[in-house]
């Protein structure tokens, strides 16, 4: 009975982390000139079009530990306000997965001044199409006893929602707020499926998710810095977050090379048992990161340590980010903005 019950906990956790981070993970990879990842306003906000890859593995030494890949493309018709945009992205973590896609509108308003001046305001939306997997053969009950918990297969269902957002950019300033996942009532039917009754569970089917960041790239000549924050709120569990970033740039003979610190910091605390005394740690996660750019191609590598008395691993996370940049033979703008540009 007592086996019966971890694993009702643990099919029950999952669904509830699995269906809280619907789509892709907000990690670091935006601080590598990714924010298309995270924000659609941002698909085609430079002249030409940007390619990103990234591969991202936590805890090296846990089986079945989360990892994540995403692969996108953005880009600006020719010389319209319209920008397009597409990611394709692979999350898997412990007997969950999720594949998806995401297709992506931008408009992009000029606000005043030249053609060299950026005063810019811009709206995105990505209509998203994801297929969610449970894999459950191996979860097994003692003495074959059927559990109304467990479906005893990989059972997988596939979802619809939308990403919105919006940002602003003015020369080295820049604004970005996105909320994502933002349709709810349809039912989530992958932890129902198959299932009897087992009793009165609040499934999760609000899986909204809404962002805010701001920064500024102070410098113009061959060294340039960019403190920025970005925060982070889940609608249902009002659980919150905000990442302190500081990057430097420095131009060098082959293009320039990158590098910055992240310090993301959770509001909200957990009650964890440690023997007979109670904890409630807080996620504090610190992410140093570094990258280069020489002509058209970007490599970057961030590491994520988690620091605190509770972690599943002595081990970090780590992302890897390559990518290319075309149709941006000079710069358009007369400001150091590199996600512009």
């Amino acid at each position: 009975m007592k086996k019966q019950l971890l694993v009702l906990l643990s099919v029950l956790s999952f669904g509830y982390q699995a269906t809280a981070q619907e789509g892709i993970p907000v990690y670091f990879d935006y601080l590598a000139d990714n924010y298309y990842l995270v924000y659609p306003s941002m698909a085609g906000i430079s002249p030409g079009g940007k390619i990103r890859a990234t591969i991202r593995q936590q805890w090296f030494d846990v089986r079945d530990a989360p990892n994540l890949q995403t692969l996108n493309a953005n880009f600006r018709l020719g010389e319209s306000n319209s920008g397009l945009g597409m990611i394709i992205f692979n999350d898997a973590n412990g007997y969950h997965a999720q594949t998806g896609v995401k297709l992506t509108y931008a408009y992009h308003l000029k606000m005043g001044g030249d053609g060299r001046y950026l005063n810019q305001l811009s709206f995105g939306l990505s209509p998203t199409y994801l297929q969610s997997s449970l894999d459950e053969s191996e979860f097994l009950s003692p003495g074959g006893v059927d559990d109304p918990a467990i479906v005893g297969s990989k059972i997988s269902e596939p979802y619809y929602n939308v990403d919105i957002g919006m940002s602003y950019n003015l020369m080295e300033f820049y604004a970005h707020v996105a909320a994502l996942n933002v349709l709810s009532g349809a039912e989530r039917q992958l932890y129902r499926t198959g299932r009897q009754d087992i009793g009165n569970i609040n499934f999760i089917d609000n899986v909204r998710r809404f962002l805010f960041s701001v920064g500024y790239v102070f410098g113009r000549n061959a060294v340039q810095i960019e403190p920025s924050v970005l925060f982070q709120l889940t609608d249902f569990t009002k659980e919150k977050t905000i990442d302190f970033n500081a990057k430097v740039y420095k131009d060098v003979d082959f293009g320039r090379i990158w590098g910055g610190l992240s310090y993301r910091r959770g509001f909200d605390a957990a009650v964890v048992v440690q023997g007979d005394s109670f904890t409630e740690p807080q996620l504090q996660l610190i992410t140093p990161i570094i990258g280069a750019n020489f002509k058209n191609f970007m490599v970057s590598y961030n590491y994520s340590y988690q620091s605190g008395d509770f972690r599943v691993s002595n081990g970090g996370f780590h992302q890897i980010t390559l990518g290319y940049d075309f149709g941006q033979a000079e710069r358009k703008y007369d400001c150091y903005c590199p996600a512009a540009q």
